[in-house]
């Protein structure tokens, strides 16, 4: 199966480089953007019937990772002073600062395990998004019936 997506790794870039709008527009940065994408795989569902298959976002190690967009959401908002940033969420109910980081590398988070559930949520639906728009690329392209089979082998 690591092979198919070896085969459209050019297919990826130019969606990535479609998609950069999409994600200016979220309430993700770009640099949070990249974390979730690396922690996200993508898989085809229905493979071997060619009328439902489609592309779809594993997104089971996003919960791993979400705690770690609020630490780089602070990052940026420490180094660019206490305005907050761009689609923030306000204050962090899960303790900023080294005190909260230092809690959050031991495992205490805010009582919810640091998963924040509507980025959780957002995130998903961003990649599931990005997952069709990668889908309808390869159909414009006619590659998606032999990336479709490659997933299969």
């Amino acid at each position: 199966m690591a092979n198919w997506t070896d085969s459209i790794v050019g297919d990826r870039m130019a969606v990535d480089r479609e998609f950069n709008s999409r994600v200016r527009d979220s309430e993700f940065t770009s640099q949070e953007w990249g974390l979730i994408m690396t922690a996200t795989e993508f898989e085809i569902e229905d493979a071997d019937d060619p009328e439902r298959a489609r592309i779809v976002a594993d997104t089971e190690k996003l919960p791993q990772i979400v705690p770690e967009l609020e630490n780089i959401r602070s990052q940026v908002r420490s180094m660019g002073g206490q305005t907050g940033g761009s689609g923030g969420s306000g204050g962090g109910g899960s303790g900023g600062g080294l005190f909260g980081s230092i809690k959050r590398a031991f495992g205490f988070g805010d009582g919810t395990g640091g998963v924040d559930q509507q980025r959780l949520e957002a995130a998903e639906r961003l990649t599931q998004e990005y997952a069709d728009e990668l889908q309808r690329h390869l159909e414009s392209k006619g590659k998606w019936d032999r990336v479709r089979i490659a997933y299969q082998e």
